[in-house]
């Protein structure tokens, strides 16, 4: 099987490693953290030109309708330099969300800006119980004369604090058979409350709680949205599992350098072979990283859910097992100075650690890859 890229896509890989390289270094990063939104809107703009941000939307609404090897190149890319803007959340997750389930005039209304870097729309489903499971959702969507009241909580929505639009799931109350509603709300929407908070590595997220938060009919996106959900979220999946493997090459890389330069008794550490072999251990992890990543791209527009879940669940577990070991082992052989933050491996760490517990932790995608063998 062939995995070499196209020319196109190699172009892209590399035009988006060089934006990140001129302006996302390790202290431009530890600047935008520290800013009061936790995000650069000159970064997002420049996104927004290169065309990242309109991968996801169709050629009618002004978009350029990438594949998932164009997500999996992009996202790549954007784990390398870490980026903590709301890529994921917002033009993949909820810009694939519009695209798949609104009407043609949500869609003319909304995948424009989206592409423009207008505005930041982002998914919020999750709740405390789901493990990614769309059928332990609790928030409730009851109908009322012209429009209908959400109400439940949401919990760890990524980047809901910077967002404009809130794409809210909920069980629709008193319907006959368990029917998922999508509702966009305007994150200033009377009834809604975000208890803001920064994540282990350095992104913003939000409890996001809605107490009868009332919306219109016409705010309602598709019709029973529960068969189809689960396929937004896996593409999610994905992505995510290509920025966890940027950053998975990154740390290696990271560690082999300096197993070259940290000199002990005489000679660099890189010359004693128990590290060698512990060395060798995580390129092999990272390789299995790889082609599991590849496997998510290359499953995640599957129309058949059974094969996409599995094989989605399949590569979440093995980069997640990759996370933990390779974070792991370069912090032990980078000693004590690997948990300062003045030291790029420790951000690595931490992404990686939040990768792994991300739209459903391994444990939790073991247990659905099991369901489906």
């Amino acid at each position: 099987m062939d995995f070499s890229f196209t020319d196109e896509q190699q172009m892209l890989l590399e035009s988006t490693r060089r934006l990140v390289a001129d302006h996302y270094s390790l202290e431009q990063r530890r600047r935008i953290m520290a800013s009061a939104e936790g995000h650069s809107r000159e970064v997002w703009q420049r996104f927004a030109e290169l065309g990242l941000l309109a991968l996801h939307v169709p050629e009618e609404n002004g978009g350029l309708d990438g594949g998932p090897t164009s997500t999996l190149l992009v996202s790549m890319a954007l784990g390398e330099a870490l980026v903590i803007e709301p890529y994921l959340s917002s033009a993949v997750l909820a810009t694939r969300a519009i695209a798949q389930l609104a009407s043609p005039a949500q869609c003319a209304e909304w995948l424009p800006q989206l592409a423009a870097g207008e505005s930041v729309v982002v998914l919020a489903h999750e709740e405390a119980a789901t493990r990614h499971s769309s059928p332990a959702i609790e928030t409730r969507a009851t109908a009322t004369g012209n429009g209908w009241l959400l109400s439940g909580r949401k919990a760890v929505v990524y980047h809901a604090p910077i967002a404009n639009l809130l794409l809210v799931s909920a069980q629709i109350e008193g319907a006959a058979d368990r029917e998922l509603g999508l509702f966009a709300v305007p994150r200033d929407t009377p009834g809604v409350k975000l208890h803001a908070y920064t994540t282990v590595d350095g992104q913003r997220a939000a409890d996001v709680v809605l107490d009868r938060v009332k919306v219109l009919t016409a705010s309602r996106i598709g019709g029973n949205v529960a068969a189809e959900l689960p396929k937004v979220l896996d593409y999610g999946v994905a992505a995510l599992c290509a920025e966890a493997l940027g950053a998975l090459d990154k740390l290696l890389a990271a560690t082999i350098e300096y197993s070259r330069t940290r000199v002990q008794f005489g000679v660099p550490i890189g010359r004693f072979q128990a590290l060698q072999h512990r060395m060798a251990d995580m390129l092999t992890h990272v390789e299995q990283a790889r082609s599991m990543a590849y496997l998510a791209a290359s499953c995640c527009q599957s129309d058949d859910p059974a094969e996409r879940a599995a094989g989605l669940s399949a590569a979440k577990v093995v980069i997640g097992q990759a996370a933990r070991f390779v974070g792991q082992q370069a912090v032990q052989l980078h000693g004590g100075m690997c948990v300062t933050d003045e030291l790029g491996v420790s951000h690595y760490f931490k992404r990686l650690l939040a990768f792994e517990l991300r739209f459903g932790s391994t444990d939790a995608h073991l247990e659905r890859y099991t369901r489906y063998l």
